[in-house]
């Protein structure tokens, strides 16, 4: 099981606040090969590195009804769902979304129902407490639409009070102001299968399955329907109406376009499921599409179900007594973060772990212009790689980022290859930066807010907006390979920067949490392009850093700062972040200030004997406030960057490696 090395503190590790800087570079040089040897152990014949990315127990919660439904239950499988459902069920009775968090609706509901399913009787003690918290939470209206659909699917809500997935919205094209590639990569790929199963509605009711215990006021219209804004012209209210409208059409098969949008849906998700590990190559989409293609009659024998079914079960860690389900797998970030940090703790370039993991990464460049081309045109050679083994239509950005700082590091034995990879991958990523400046993940200028306003839109991931964690990486890569401050996009992006600070000096983190790692990025990349670190908005991120560092010499954040920042810099000390605020203390080159060495001393204190650090909270993001993901590498990769970094600024005395 991933994590569970107990953290020790012993006398090897053991620093005080009066070591010199010599003593402390001793044993960060200690710490730094003990991390080596750990992540040597760990790479994979291939080349590559893998964690493990443990989220909540929603998504076993939904393959267990998901068997249910599709009538093919295996007790032995349930069994063990069962264990690691009830094994993350909070004290009080709920489920959170995130490691010490609070219990929250839609996971909460799911869990209750999987176990429902699975038999256990609602007298259980474990489920009485559940119910309590999911009827205080407001019970099952207060589940978002994606969930209802999937409550809709076994009977349990009534289809006419789920938001409308039109097929139709496929067909809408650039000629209108919101249209289907509007939407961000993910919400596409999970968008295409729901219409498909919007449109059959495969009911298929389980005999004594029902939760009615879970209304809060009783099974009443004005709980099931969505609330409308109070003010009576806003948006909301009109795609409110636009939602009767569709539903008015559905009933009295007003559909004149249905038959085209649906096979351009069905043949949007095929193609899409070629040269990628299931569509989209993540648990909702894969797990929707092998839904839609059952609601179109495709048999379990069809090689795309049999396909798609198979992609699903690799992604479950299945134990003796218990199993656990990935919403993907991160091979190629993984592999890009560790051989950076190898390489600038000291691991030689040749060294056959870097040469293997640099091929590997080489080889995995996507030379196919995928669904990004809808809002990128630009007339540039198709590059870029995805967070995943094969995920050929949804290169990202931030990926491609991180993969083109790992190149750079490792000539490899050809070069020449290296270096032409390289360039693409850069003329590629630069083409996507955003009108104001910014890079987002997959799209460009994916940022019509008016999307968000519609009824299905509230799974919170409707665009892919640009963010400062990712612009910041970009820049560093770029000041890495010597852009001069007067680029145009160089310029660009510092203003886009400059622009969205906080007020107290620090940056929003979209894909890391959160505020700790927004600021860390931002100072990393600003630094490496070589700005004066003296300016007063600098040294405000950093005064913040500092405010935030707690009594232990780490930084921690958990994602309630997502809902409210006031939360920003609270909660308990971990390996990743501390790292995290680690490198952003070395941007402003001084090895001796306290607050940084402290930080180093944490992390050389909390380092197990293996090599490991121990990290329970989640440092990921997926969908603020929906869905957040703990990186296991994390804990394990960033320490040994953030060392390496200390370590260069103390002997070298700038600490660029770039």
């Amino acid at each position: 099981m991933p994590d569970g090395s107990k953290q020790v503190s012993f006398p090897a590790n053991r620093l005080e606040t009066q070591d010199t800087i010599a003593d402390l570079l001793t044993h960060v040089g200690s710490t730094i090969k003990r991390s080596q040897q750990y992540l040597l152990s760990e790479q994979k014949p291939e080349g590559y590195w893998v964690g493990e990315l443990l989220v909540d127990s929603t998504l076993v919660s939904d393959m267990v009804a998901f068997h249910h439904w599709n009538g093919k239950v295996d007790p032995a499988w349930e069994r063990k769902a069962v264990n690691h459902i009830f094994s993350m069920q909070l004290p009080e009775g709920g489920w959170n979304i995130y490691y010490g968090g609070p219990a929250e609706v839609n996971a909460t509901i799911k869990a209750y129902l999987a176990l429902k399913l699975a038999g256990v009787s609602e007298t259980d003690p474990r489920m009485l407490r559940a119910r309590s918290v999911a009827v205080s939470l407001g019970g099952v209206p207060r589940m978002n639409t994606f969930s209802k659909l999937y409550l809709a699917l076994m009977g349990l809500y009534p289809w006419e009070y789920v938001p409308t997935i039109p097929c139709e919205v496929i067909l809408i094209g650039k000629w209108f102001h919101v249209n289907f590639n509007e939407m961000s990569s993910w919400t596409r790929s999970m968008l295409v299968p729901l219409a498909i199963i919007n449109h059959y509605q495969p009911t298929h009711k389980l005999p004594g399955v029902s939760l009615d215990e879970l209304y809060a006021e009783g099974f009443h219209e004005r709980d099931l329907a969505l609330p409308p804004d109070p003010q009576l012209f806003t948006w909301r209210n009109f795609f409110l109406w636009l939602d009767g409208l569709h539903k008015f059409v559905e009933v009295n098969k007003l559909r004149p376009f249905r038959k085209r949008a649906l096979k351009k849906a069905e043949q949007w998700m095929l193609e899409r499921m070629e040269g990628s590990d299931g569509l989209a190559a993540i648990f909702p989409s894969i797990l929707n599409s092998i839904i839609a293609m059952k609601a179109m009659g495709y048999p379990d024998t069809h090689p795309q179900v049999v396909r798609a079914t198979r992609e699903l079960k690799r992604l479950e860690h299945e134990t003796e007594d218990s199993v656990r389900i990935e919403p993907c797998f991160s091979p190629v970030w993984d592999t890009a973060i560790v051989v950076i940090a190898m390489r600038d703790s000291g691991l030689p370039a040749d060294h056959p772990a870097m040469v293997k993991a640099t091929n590997w990464l080489i080889d995995k460049e996507i030379r196919f212009r995928g669904d990004w081309q809808h809002k990128n045109p630009a007339k540039v050679e198709p590059s870029g790689w995805c967070f995943e083994y094969e995920n050929k239509w949804n290169p990202d950005v931030d990926d491609t980022a991180m993969v083109l700082l790992a190149l750079r590091k490792v000539p490899t034995e050809n070069p020449a290859r290296r270096n032409a990879s390289f360039k693409r991958g850069l003329d590629w990523t630069l083409t996507f930066q955003c009108k104001d400046g910014g890079w987002g993940a997959f799209d460009k200028d994916c940022t019509k807010n008016i999307l968000e306003k519609v009824p299905f839109a509230d799974h919170n991931a409707m665009l892919d907006p640009e963010c400062a964690d990712i612009t910041a990486r970009i820049l560093e890569l770029l000041g890495y390979e010597k852009f001069p401050h007067t680029h145009p996009q160089v310029e660009r992006a510092l203003n886009y920067l400059r622009d969205n600070q906080e007020e107290d000096g620090s940056w929003y983190g979209r894909w890391g949490v959160n505020y700790i790692y927004g600021t860390w990025q931002v100072l990393r990349g600003l630094w490496a392009l070589g700005l004066d670190m003296s300016q007063p908005w600098l040294l405000k991120a950093r005064a913040w850093l500092e405010s935030v560092q707690h009594e232990d010499g780490g930084w921690g954040e958990r994602c309630n700062t997502y809902n409210d920042p006031v939360f920003k810099g609270q909660g308990p000390s971990t390996a990743s972040q501390t790292a995290w605020a680690v490198m952003a203390m070395c941007t402003f080159g001084d090895p001796q200030r306290p607050s940084l060495r402290r930080g180093v001393q944490y992390l050389c204190q909390t380092q197990n004997p293996d090599g490991t650090w121990t990290e329970h909270e989640i440092t990921g993001t997926g969908f603020p406030r929906v869905f957040y993901l703990k990186y296991d590498m994390y804990r394990n990769a960033w320490p040994l960057l953030a060392l390496a970094t200390f370590r260069d600024l103390s002997l070298k005395g700038n600490g660029r490696s770039g």
